[in-house]
């Protein structure tokens, strides 16, 4: 099947990918010349485990193809992706610019029946004007699909390739086969296909990353509970976790949640449900408790230093919002980052991946370390951002040798406190006991 994605960010970089890998014969259009050069050339533009394989093999063999041309990049398709970028506005609203330009575009390059996907995260209610823009302009019958993406950045291959379930949005019989005949490699173990409305797979989209939002909301107030009632959210984690209502995933207290979606998601879920006059207090409280806790270690870390962070040399392990990504839109690391700029503080920082990404934002105004250990020479303490696999099992002695002071702030908990006591840090945690060194 002849495929054509526009937009070539994580979603539709991975999108393309994986159907080449299938044997569609696929090309990804993007604006931006210089990406699509270093594409063509085999270079690939985003960090994502195990996508670099499967997109050098699909262009080696002929199935994966770029281009600036929207007119090139959809002849002939028979499904049109748009993987388009979706960012908020000022008053939360999902932007839909990007969208209705591609669509506004396609409307006389369609000269057959052709099935057009709204894969980007879209409000409810986008498939019918994505449908309006392009009819006033095409001569051909389409249809319009709402096709949300459940990719997970760090996963995403495994996530399209091993699908949990696929959402496929419309009411035409035509597309529905289509759709279906085009995800059968994928659902071969048997896991679902659901078909309803377009409108019920837009808000099939907001609602699940809303309530996975709440869900890390929720569990960050009960760690900042168990701070104050001496309780350890660890346990309580464990006992939660293991009742099937409830499940054990999204339950970590950290230091809230980033990203592409998350925030994005429930800014323009809470925007709709105004929109209609409906009050969501639920999401409101979860974005509230989310900017909070992004600077939950600030006040842990001036009580410490008696308020006085001037020239203390602090170390950032951690700048993605998440691991095995690159990604630090609305990362946590850059709200404590600016915190410590604004306090003064000599700041030091090591990511395995997104150190380019943030020099872009702050320049010469940090020091970026070539190695967990090097980040943390001289420093008076270390804060813990991101739970990289690298950071889970560390030498501690090494780490002790080259500290100035033997102080951790751990925004994912990811060490165990005993450990603490026998390495003598003085360690603070979210929703655990405080370690503290002894003289």
């Amino acid at each position: 099947m002849k495929i054509s994605v526009v937009g070539t960010g994580y979603v539709g970089l991975v999108t393309g990918t994986c159907f080449a890998e299938t044997g569609n014969t696929v090309v990804c259009v993007d604006i931006d010349e210089i990406k699509v050069n270093k594409l063509k050339r085999g270079e690939i533009t985003i960090y994502e485990p195990g996508l670099e394989d499967l997109f050098r093999r699909n262009i080696e063999e002929g199935r994966l193809f770029f281009t600036t041309s929207l007119a090139e990049g959809v002849k002939d398709a028979k499904i049109i992706f748009l993987a388009l970028p979706t960012p908020s506005g000022e008053d939360g609203s999902a932007d839909l610019r990007y969208v209705m330009s591609v669509a506004e575009q396609l409307g006389p390059l369609l000269t057959d029946y052709t099935i057009v996907v709204d894969k980007s995260t879209v409000p409810v209610g986008t498939s019918e004007k994505v449908r309006e823009v392009i009819a006033r302009n095409c001569k051909v019958e389409f249809d319009v699909v709402s096709n949300p993406e459940f990719l997970r950045e760090g996963v995403a291959v495994d996530d399209f390739m091993k699908p949990e379930r696929i959402i496929i949005g419309t009411r035409s019989e035509r597309a529905k086969k289509i759709m279906e005949k085009l995800y059968a490699p994928f659902v071969r173990q048997g896991n679902p296909i659901f078909m309803m409305d377009e409108r019920s797979a837009e808000l099939t989209k907001y609602a699940s990353n809303a309530f996975l939002a709440t869900k890390i909301s929720f569990m960050n107030e009960i760690a900042n509970l168990a701070e104050l009632l001496g309780a350890n959210v660890d346990m309580v984690r464990r006992g939660m976790g293991s009742d099937s209502r409830i499940g054990n995933k999204f339950l970590y207290a950290g230091t809230g949640y980033g990203g592409s979606c998350f925030p994005k998601d429930v800014k323009a879920l809470s925007k709709t449900s105004k929109e209609v006059n409906f009050d969501f207090k639920i999401l409101d409280a979860v974005m509230q408790v989310n900017e909070k806790q992004k600077s939950i270690l600030i006040p842990k870390l001036k009580k410490y230093f008696n308020n006085n962070l001037k020239g203390l040399k602090i170390a950032l392990w951690g700048l993605s919002f998440k691991p095995n990504t690159d990604d630090i839109r609305e990362a946590p690391s850059l709200t404590i980052i600016n915190h410590l700029l604004d306090m003064g503080a000599q700041i030091s920082v090591f990511d395995p991946e997104a150190i380019e990404n943030v020099k872009k934002i702050y320049a010469d105004k940090l020091y970026y370390a070539a190695s967990a250990y090097d980040a943390v020479t001289d420093a008076d303490a270390l804060i813990i951002v991101t739970e990289w696999n690298e950071f889970r099992l560390p030498d501690f002695e090494k780490i002790s040798e080259r500290m100035k002071r033997k102080v951790i702030f751990d925004g994912r908990n990811l060490f165990d406190l005993e450990l603490m006591k026998e390495y003598n840090f003085h360690y603070e945690s979210i929703g655990r006991p405080v370690v503290k060194a002894e003289n």
